[in-house]
C-alpha cells in the first residue's frame, strides 16, 4: 500500500479543513480513484478506437465484426478468408504500429517535460525528429545510408536520431547537467539538423524530393508484422521502465537541488531517462516518419485530469497518446476515401488549436 506524504494530503485536501487529518486522507483517495478512473477510460477510448482502425477503410467492415474476424483467426476458425487476411495482414498491423508510435511519443514526451521541467519539451525540441529527418533525407536524396535494402531509410533515421541527443547530453556535461541548457541544446541541434536537410533538399532529384515528403508527413500505413518486433520491445520495456522510475521522476521534477539534497544523482538519472526516450522515439519514428503534437499535447490534457504525479501521468499519456494517433488515423482514411490523408497532416490540425486551448487556460499548479 503506497504511504501518503503529507504534501500529497494537502494536495489532494486543496486546501480545505486542514484541521481534520482523516477529510485529507479520504480526499487522496478519492483523487486517486479518480486517476485511475481516467486511465481506465482512456484504455476504453482506445479499444473502441482499435475497432475503428481495423474497420475502416475502402471495404468497410464494422467494429463488433473486426473482433469478431481478430478472434476467430487467434482460435484457427475464419470464416471469409479475404476478410481475414485484411484484417489480420494489412489492418490490424498498422492498428498495431499506431498505438505503440502513440504510447511511446506521448510517455516519451511525458518524461521530458517532467524531468526537464519545461511545458513544450518533446521530441521536436530536443532535436530527435530533426535528426531522424537527416537520416532519411540522406538516404532518400543521395543515397548516403548506413545499411542496404528497403530498411535503409529505417536504419539511417534510428543512428541520426540518436545524434542530437548525444550533443545535448554532452553539453550538458561541460555546463553542470541544468535542464534549460538541455533545452536550448536541443533547440540549437534543432535548427542545425533541419538546416542540413534543407541543403541536400535544394541539391537534390525532385523525384527524390516526393518520396522524402511523403515520408516526412507521417504514417502508420506501413505496418508489418515483419518490423513489429523491435517497435513493440522498444516501447514495451521503455514505458515499463519510465513507470517504475515514476517516483524518482517525481523528485526530480521538484528540482536539481531539491532531488540532490534526497541522494539522487540528477545529472546520471535526467541523462539516463533521456537515452531511454530517445531509444524508444527513434525507433517510432524511423518506421513512421515525423508525427507532432501528439507527445507535446497528450501529457498536458492527461495533467489536467490526473495531476503532475508521474505514477499516473505516465501511463495515463501512453494510453491516451495511443487513443490520438489511432483518432488520428481513422480521421484521415475518413476524410476522402478511398484517398488517405497522412496521420502526421492530420494530428498536427488536431493538435495546433487544442495546444492553442490548452495554454490559454494553463494554470501554474499544474506544474
Amino acid at each position: 500500500m503506497d504511504r501518503i506524504t503529507s504534501a500529497e494530503a494537502v494536495e489532494a485536501w486543496g486546501g480545505r479543513n486542514r484541521r481534520d487529518p482523516g477529510c485529507a486522507v479520504s480526499s487522496y483517495a478519492a483523487s486517486r480513484v479518480r486517476k485511475v478512473l481516467f486511465i481506465i477510460a482512456c484504455l476504453v477510448l482506445c479499444i473502441l478506437a482499435v475497432g475503428l482502425s481495423i474497420g475502416t477503410g475502402p471495404y468497410d467492415i464494422g467494429i463488433i465484426r473486426s473482433y469478431s474476424i481478430i478472434w476467430d483467426h487467434l482460435t484457427g476458425n475464419p470464416e471469409d478468408q479475404l476478410l481475414d487476411f485484411i484484417v489480420w495482414e494489412k489492418r490490424l498491423p498498422r492498428t498495431v504500429l499506431g498505438i505503440l508510435t502513440g504510447a511511446g511519443l506521448a510517455a516519451g514526451g511525458c518524461v521530458m517535460q517532467s524531468i526537464l521541467r519545461n511545458p513544450l519539451a518533446d521530441t521536436y525540441t530536443t532535436g530527435i525528429s530533426a535528426g531522424a529527418g537527416l537520416g532519411a533525407t540522406l538516404a532518400f536524396t543521395v543515397g548516403l545510408s548506413m545499411a542496404s535494402g528497403p530498411m535503409s531509410v529505417v536504419i539511417n533515421s534510428f543512428v541520426f536520431a540518436l545524434m542530437p541527443m548525444g550533443v545535448v547530453i554532452l553539453v550538458s556535461k561541460l555546463r553542470g547537467g541544468s535542464s534549460i541548457v538541455m533545452v536550448m541544446a536541443g533547440i540549437a541541434m534543432m535548427y542545425l539538423f533541419n538546416a542540413i536537410s534543407a541543403v541536400f533538399k535544394i541539391m537534390s532529384d525532385p523525384n527524390a524530393l516526393s518520396a522524402l515528403y511523403a515520408w516526412q508527413l507521417g504514417s502508420v500505413a506501413g505496418g508489418s508484422w515483419d518490423t513489429m518486433a523491435l517497435p513493440a520491445i522498444a516501447v514495451t520495456a521503455g514505458t515499463v521502465a519510465m513507470c517504475l522510475l515514476a517516483q524518482r521522476i517525481n523528485v526530480l521534477s521538484s528540482g536539481d537541488e531539491y532531488a540532490k539534497s534526497l541522494g539522487i544523482d540528477v545529472s546520471s538519472l535526467r541523462n539516463g531517462l533521456l537515452v531511454l526516450i530517445t531509444l524508444v522515439v527513434a525507433v517510432v519514428v524511423s518506421l513512421t516518419g515525423l508525427i507532432g503534437f501528439v507527445g507535446l499535447v497528450s501529457p498536458h490534457i492527461c495533467r489536467m485530469a490526473v495531476g503532475s504525479d508521474s505514477r499516473y501521468l505516465i501511463p495515463a499519456s501512453a494510453v491516451f497518446g495511443a487513443f490520438l494517433l489511432l483518432a488520428a488515423d481513422v480521421a484521415g482514411r475518413a476524410i476522402n476515401p478511398p484517398a488517405e490523408m497522412q496521420v502526421g497532416i492530420v494530428t498536427a490540425f488536431m493538435g495546433a488549436p487544442l495546444f492553442l486551448y490548452l495554454a490559454l487556460r494553463q494554470r501554474r499548479s499544474m506544474w
